[in-house]
Order: C-alpha cells, then structure tokens, then sequence
C-alpha cells in the first residue's frame, strides 16, 4: 500500500459541505505522484512535497466566509443650512419661454 492516512492532534477544518477531512501522505516520489495531500468525500488539495503546505492549502480553500463590513451611516450635518428657493410660476416661466422663440 503506497498511501499513508496521517492522524493529527488537532483535527483538520471539514470543508465548506460539512464532510470531515482527512490528511493522506503518497509514499511514491514527488515525480511518481506522490506527496502529501488533503481530501474529504467532495474534494482534495494538489499533492505537495511538504505536508504543511497540503494543510494550509486546505485551511485556505476551506476557511469561512468572512462576513461583510459593517458600515455606518453618515452622521447627519448640523452646520448645514438650507435655503428654500421659491419656484416661478409655470404659467410666468411658460411665457418667458415663448418670448425667447423656445417652446
């Protein structure tokens, strides 16, 4: 048997289905296939000469999804002043209108 199940004192993260991961080292050479590598039931790393470079791919595949800034609201200005514009008339502004050749 040329696969080697590797157990660890702290459990790997499950991937983003729930299913438990599992540390798997190949004993054939880096250029037979071999390496270290991580999988579950739905995925698996790429097989790496080093273990913990298969475990931090795994970590950084699987890790939870960071959850949105929150944002605040933009305070409200107290030292704004607002003028109130009158409106024209729209019979007045219609007839400007008409005095300068627009419809």
């Amino acid at each position: 048997m040329t696969q080697r199940h590797i157990s660890h004192p702290e459990p790997l993260p499950d991937c983003a289905a729930g299913h438990s991961a599992r540390h798997i080292h190949d004993l054939r050479s880096i250029a037979a296939g071999g390496g270290h590598f991580v999988e579950c039931r739905c995925r698996a790393t790429r097989k790496h000469a080093d273990a913990d470079t298969a475990i931090a791919e795994w970590k950084r595949v699987n890790r939870p999804p960071r959850a949105a800034r929150k944002t605040e609201a933009p305070a409200e200005a107290d030292n704004v002043v607002q003028l109130l514009m009158p409106l024209r008339d729209a019979g007045a502004a219609a007839a400007q209108r008409r005095a300068h050749g627009r419809r």
